[in-house]
């Protein structure tokens, strides 16, 4: 086991990957078991090096001094040797010496152009990477777009093809052909290990107040959800008129937990049938990428089909209302299990395979966050299933439920008005997101969070049961609007959906094609990854348009339902909670991520959410 060189924390000068530039830069850890130092360049980009790719400061000064000490007394010398030469040879000697000085000059020269072409090459071939101008903070215009990039390389690529045969046909020596192998070696060698250099290391900041934070939060959220469905429940919901609390045994019944499980294995059904396109998602840490199936809005309607078919026989839907609770003890137990199953799976997982968020040795810590980031039965994906099928869909039919327990209850002919916003509003969210299915896999729980308690009980208890406290809480305090309120609300909620989907919309496709003809007037600051940060459009207004969109959105959602109580305008306060929380978290990865690069972004988008407000 080969001990460690350089201690945490240690400024060393670390070579930059694929060129024979060296950096000052910080060890901020080690790995022992690819024997990988991860270093923090000026700029805040973070890479795994290798041992030999690092040396110490005290190497490059000790040369630097030799260098400069030495070549004086050569010249010296060989002044001093030309002196001494018999007065028959000087002419003889002086053309030699001019036809080595000459060459002398030449090979100069060719170095200086080789070094230039070789520094331009490091600029115009890695736009991820920033150049030394941006090191030393010298000003340089950082708005650019990919197409310009894209036809810079495809300009240059005859340069290089000219700059091989100059090389296969040149006159140095083969000490100098042998250095040049040896660097392009370095740089083959480098390519080869790429993929294994960023291996999961051990979660040193814990969120969600650690430990404590994270085992409270486990008995919290269900605690919180069986709470709101009872006042819903009670004819008086104010906040200081506490619900009793029912018997144990009316909490649960078996009837009930077959028809969830049969619900969530019909969806599993429907995930697995052989139809829609089937994507790659983003590159895990050791470069492979997972492929799944886009087929939610055809398990939408299927499920509508189903549905339908059971209305048609006279099913009584409303069933969904009258065991509400049970339901959602049901859905939670079934969390629960899942969420045990996931973690007793994740301690044989490899250590590639494992969530960069919920790797920190802690069991309740990894257990709430998901110690896996993607748990798989085959090609099935257990996060991805979960995250838009059972519990987003299960929304749309628990609001039909409620519409139809609203008519059977209070003997209508056809629904309330306030009814009819919120199933309408909502069914258009879910079809949204399931219609734009493929961008789900951008998003931070699929790329960053692993699947654990956090996700299950999220998508399988509190995005069903809580999302749908609007219309649970109609059925039982019917509340009247006019039609000009109606229609003042329905353009509140497409004005935010027009924001939220444009918004994501921009995102998505610069994503997946910036040199798109379409998106040339968007421009962006290039980061060390490669990616950039959008400064025009929604993008160059707030930092989050698309939390702006949402939080309009849940607004719109609440309104029908009056200003008698305040129960129904729990999910837009916890909504905009939750968003300024994940605003947080964005904040706190991407300047982990993009470095000196969201910084400029910040001073350029200076509003999170909010436009001059935050």
């Amino acid at each position: 086991m080969p001990s460690r060189k350089f201690a945490d924390g240690e400024v060393v000068m670390g070579r930059w990957p694929g060129s024979v530039l060296y950096y000052e830069v910080q060890v901020t850890s080690y790995d022992d078991v690819a024997h990988l130092y991860t270093v923090k360049y000026k700029d805040g980009t973070e890479l795994a090096l290798k041992e030999s790719d690092i040396r110490s400061q005290s190497s490059f000064k000790h040369r630097k001094s030799q260098s400069s000490s030495s070549s004086p007394s050569r010249r010296s010398s060989s002044r001093s040797r030309s002196r001494s030469r018999s007065p028959g040879r000087p002419a003889k000697g002086r053309r030699r010496s001019a036809s080595q000085s000459r060459e002398h000059k030449d090979d100069k020269k060719k170095i200086v152009q080789e070094t230039s072409l070789a520094l331009a090459v490091l600029v115009l071939f890695k736009p991820s990477e920033n150049n030394t101008k941006r090191y030393n903070g010298e000003p340089e215009s950082t708005e650019k777009n990919d197409t310009s990039c894209i036809i810079l390389e495809q300009k240059l690529k005859p340069d290089l093809e000219i700059k091989r045969v100059l090389e296969q046909y040149s006159l140095r020596s083969r000490k100098d052909d042998k250095k040049t192998e040896e660097i392009f070696s370095e740089k083959k060698t480098f390519v080869a290990v790429k993929p294994i250099e960023k291996v999961p290391s051990k979660t040193k900041e814990l969120e969600f107040g650690g430990r404590i934070g994270t085992f409270m939060l486990i008995f919290f959220l269900p605690a919180t959800v069986f709470y709101l469905l009872l006042m819903c429940k009670q004819d008086d919901p104010s906040l200081l008129n506490f619900p009793p609390l029912p018997a144990l045994e009316s909490l649960w019944e078996w009837r009930v937990f077959g028809v969830f499980l049969l619900w969530f294995f019909l969806q599993a059904m429907f995930y697995l049938l052989p139809i829609g396109k089937v994507v790659e998602g983003l590159p895990l840490s050791n470069g492979r990428k997972l492929q799944y199936r886009i087929n939610g809005f055809y398990a939408f309607i299927l499920t509508a089909a189903a549905i339908g078919v059971l209305l048609y026989f006279q099913f009584e839907l409303h069933y969904l209302y009258d065991h509400f609770v049970q339901f959602a003890v049901s859905a939670a137990a079934f969390s629960l299990a899942l969420s045990i199953y996931l973690y007793v799976r994740s301690l044989r997982a490899p250590e590639e395979e494992l969530a960069p968020s919920g790797n920190s040795g802690y069991f309740i810590y990894d257990f709430f966050i998901g110690h896996e980031l993607n748990p798989r039965i085959g090609s099935f994906d257990l996060k991805y299933f979960c995250e838009l099928r059972p519990g987003l869909i299960g929304w749309v039919v628990i609001n039909l439920a409620m519409l139809l327990a609203e008519m059977k209850i209070h003997n209508l002919s056809m629904p309330s008005l306030s009814m009819i916003l919120v199933n309408s509003f909502q069914l258009l969210y879910v079809v949204d997101a399931l219609w734009n299915e493929e961008a789900v896999l951008t998003t931070m729980d699929i790329t960053h969070d692993g699947f654990g308690f956090m996700l299950a009980f999220g998508d399988l208890v509190w995005v069903p049961f809580v999302y749908s406290l609007q219309a649970f809480y109609l059925v039982g305090h019917p509340t009247t609007i006019t039609w000009p309120v109606a229609a003042a609300i329905t353009v509140l909620n497409c004005v935010g959906y027009y924001i939220f989907r444009s918004a994501n919309s921009q995102k998505n496709n610069f994503r997946r094609n910036p040199a798109d003809p379409k998106l040339a007037n968007l421009k962006f600051i290039p980061t060390a990854t490669g990616k950039g940060l959008l400064v025009t459009g929604w993008w160059g207004y707030v930092r989050h348009p698309n939390y702006l969109g949402d939080i309009i959105m849940a607004l719109a959602w609440s309104l029908p339902c009056g200003f008698n109580h305040i129960l129904p305008y729990f999910y837009v306060i916890y909504f905009i909670c939750l968003l300024v929380h994940r605003e947080a978290r964005d904040e706190h990865h991407c300047k982990q991520k993009y470095g000196l690069a969201w910084e400029r972004y910040c001073q350029r988008v200076p509003y999170r959410i909010f436009p001059y407000i935050y």
